[in-house]
């Protein structure tokens, strides 16, 4: 056996015992990694979902503001009907 041969069947030994030592730890805490990734993943979409209601809430009350200003300017509802209406809706929240 040449010495270039031995030193690559060493260095080829060498790196299958890297690679199963990071397997074995990869092994030992591949549930823990699954488990913070599932949980990380849902608190993201949580996050997303809350932030994407809170928008459409907003911008809904502030279609209603719009449309009871349409109503008072064509003379349909008084100002304080507007008024009363646009305080229930904070009432409820």
């Amino acid at each position: 056996m040449s010495p270039t041969l031995a030193s690559m069947t060493l260095s080829q030994t060498l790196a299958q015992e890297d690679a199963s030592a990071i397997i074995t730890a990869l092994g030992d805490n591949l549930v823990v990694a699954i488990v913070f990734g599932v949980g990380g993943l849902v608190a993201v979409i949580a996050i997303l979902f809350g932030t994407l209601t809170g928008f459409a809430g907003t911008k809904e009350r502030e279609k209603t503001k719009r449309e009871l200003a349409a109503y008072v300017a064509e003379g349909s509802m008084t100002p304080s009907d507007a008024e009363r209406i646009l305080r229930a809706d904070k009432e409820i929240e």
